[in-house]
């Protein structure tokens, strides 16, 4: 077969330990054709083949999100002025400002999730007083992590929360002295009342949330994501609010593959929604880029405990379980994988008696059930999992909430937050992902620091080397791991002869650069089955343009998603300069503090050179 595609001159990390750092790479009908010596590779040319240098840099497999919100995401990205990333408040409320000051009547201006106070310099959130300064008219709604939302006065009115509307159960509507609301909503611990406010804004037209969901499938492919398994969310419902994705798929438009689960939204009703699905889609049911994979996260209403460390766990009803295994049996019944979303080891100790009384009577027989998140779990329940054949899709949210939770609970026991080297150890499927977009970024390489370094977008060191992982094992949760959460094992994850060709090529290399410095990367070049969507710089002109983001006000066409830190595209410029496959003795991979120096780095070639540092002329 001849090549449409051929990669060569880059640093590929296959993960497929047979064939671990080749010379080049064919593609061919979507899939990868040739991993292998370049003279072999590019014996499978032909006139029509196109050839891309990758001018040394590194190239992995496309990442894959085991849980994102990617299809509520879509729907609203273009309306959502995006924190994440943002270093400083001061920073974070410029941006505000100049969002208010183009944002019509009657639209809000939002942000909702992915970033922490912790991150800021100020490590504070904006008091009500700023907020109202900035936006005396526009309204503005804040949602910080799972725990609080801020509105200012002119949300306040648009809402028509007053003096006489009561606290939903589960949360709170802060008052003052004389019971007026002030701004602040707070989850005690039920995020329902942030969500519920959330949803009384506008929307966007169906035209805008289709160019949304392009939009924001661009953003998670810059980052180097290919693919996500979606696990469904609150205000989502099946089928209505899968037209959009459903309609780009039908026409070629989709850039990330896809397989998502079904998350019940009645309250007293779960059963009656899971009975209705398993009449209407089986798991499976779809094609590499749009397939079903089952239930959950949200299982039972009964069963969900809040992950908001400000408070005290919560303690689940008497009703969990008598609520929660019929719907198990019926899922085990339909022979349906399914996702449970478990922060606390006594709700997994309690879900896995049901578990293990459904198992008991249907065997789940390779079933690729799992828990979300998990991360107070013992090693006792680790075993109970590992014996039923389940899995652990890990996120990172401590990134975020690290600080809540040490405050609460205290460092000693932060240091297991999830203990993912124990569930390793343990032989279970582990997954890693982001939870995005609300309670954290959906950014993959701040989990990848996180997973690596065990360090909180704060800069607090939670986790001590015991339960860090090496780079290689968190490039494998983030990639061919993840295949075992949507049943596609062999199909993705590796860069390996007859998988799908999805491969991010890295602005630095994740193997080389600093600890620091791997938050900073992002993909200068991602494929899709071989087919660009995304590139940047020396590749920009590979990828498909897309239309500019609607409407004409939105924050994507000013302030894009995710935010870089200041300075990190030099000093990715410079680390790519860098001629090392090992790091400098004396000073490691530090590109970034050899830029500040007063040494003379502003001359890439000669300074780093082919033999890499060198800083032992100086």
């Amino acid at each position: 077969m001849t090549a449409d595609l051929i990669l060569v001159n880059g640093r590929f990390t296959t993960l497929d330990r047979s064939n671990p750092a080749p010379e080049a790479v064919a593609i061919a009908e979507g899939r990868f054709l040739a991993v292998g010596p370049e003279r072999e590779v590019r014996a499978l040319a032909g006139p029509e083949t196109q050839v891309i240098d990758l001018r040394g840099r590194r190239a992995i497999p496309g990442l894959i999100d085991s849980h994102m919100h990617i299809i509520r995401g879509g729907l609203n990205y273009n309306m959502e002025l995006r924190w994440d990333g943002v270093r400083s408040l001061a920073d974070a409320m410029r941006m505000l400002k100049e969002q208010v000051d183009r944002t019509p009547a009657p639209q809000w201006v939002r942000v909702v999730g992915g970033f922490t106070e912790h991150q800021f310099a100020e490590k504070r959130l904006p008091s009500l007083a700023e907020l109202n300064a900035v936006a005396p008219e526009t309204p503005v709604f804040i949602l910080h992590l799972y725990d609080r939302a801020l509105l200012n006065a002119a949300a306040l009115r648009v809402v028509g929360y007053t003096k006489d509307t009561p606290n939903p159960p589960g949360g709170e509507i802060v008052r003052d002295a004389q019971g007026n609301p002030t701004g602040l909503l707070l989850a005690q611990p039920n995020a329902t009342i942030l969500y519920a406010t959330l949803a009384k804004g506008p929307k966007l037209p169906p035209e805008y949330q289709k160019n949304s969901t392009r939009h924001f499938m661009r953003e998670v492919n810059r980052l180097g994501v290919t693919g996500v398994i979606d696990a469904g969310g609150g205000f989502q419902n099946y089928p209505d609010d899968y037209a959009i994705i459903e309609e780009l798929h039908r026409e070629g438009l989709l850039t990330i593959r896809i397989a998502y689960n079904l998350f019940t939204q009645k309250p007293k009703a779960e059963l009656a929604d899971f009975t209705a699905w398993s009449k209407q889609v089986v798991p499976g049911q779809g094609d590499d880029l749009y397939r079903h994979n089952g239930a959950g996260e949200m299982l039972v209403y009964s069963a969900a405990d809040f992950e908001d460390f400000r408070v005290e766990r919560p303690d689940l009803p008497a009703s969990m379980e008598g609520d929660l295994e019929p719907v198990v049996r019926l899922l085990a019944e339909n022979h349906w994988p399914w996702r449970l979303h478990a922060t606390y080891d006594e709700t997994i100790s309690s879900a896995l008696d049901v578990f293990e009384r459904v198992n008991r009577d249907i065997p789940f027989d390779g079933l690729h059930w799992f828990f979300d998140h998990a991360e107070t779990i013992t090693d006792h329940n680790i075993e109970r999992i590992a014996a039923l054949g389940g899995g652990i899709a890990v996120q990172h949210r401590m990134a975020y909430q690290g600080e809540y939770f040490v405050e609460r609970y205290g460092a000693k026991a932060a240091e297991r937050t999830p203990p993912i080297r124990r569930m390793l150890e343990a032989g279970l499927p582990v997954g890693g992902g982001t939870d995005a977009t609300r309670v954290a970024s959906y950014n993959p390489w701040v989990s990848l620091s996180w997973l690596t370094t065990g360090r909180t977008m704060g800069g607090m060191s939670l986790y001590p080397p015991a339960n860090r992982l090496d780079r290689e094992t968190a490039l494998r949760l983030w990639t061919e791991g993840n295949t075992w959460f949507s049943t596609e094992q062999g199909r993705k994850g590796q860069i390996k002869e007859g998988q799908l060709a999805d491969l991010a090529v890295l602005s630095a290399d994740y193997f080389a650069v600093s600890e620091d410095a791997i938050q900073d990367i992002i993909s200068v070049l991602t494929l899709l089955g071989g087919r660009p969507v995304h590139g940047s710089g020396d590749f920009h002109d590979l990828a498909p343009s897309l239309p500019a983001a609607m409407p004409d006000w939105s924050p994507v066409r000013s302030h894009g998603g995710y935010q870089q830190r200041a300075g990190a595209p030099q000093v990715q410029a410079v680390a790519a300069a860098c001629g090392c496959a090992t790091s400098c003795g004396v000073h490691g991979h530090a590109h970034a503090a050899a830029w500040a120096a007063n040494a003379p780095v502003s001359d890439e070639r000669s300074f780093w050179g082919v033999l890499g540092c060198s800083c032992w002329a100086f």
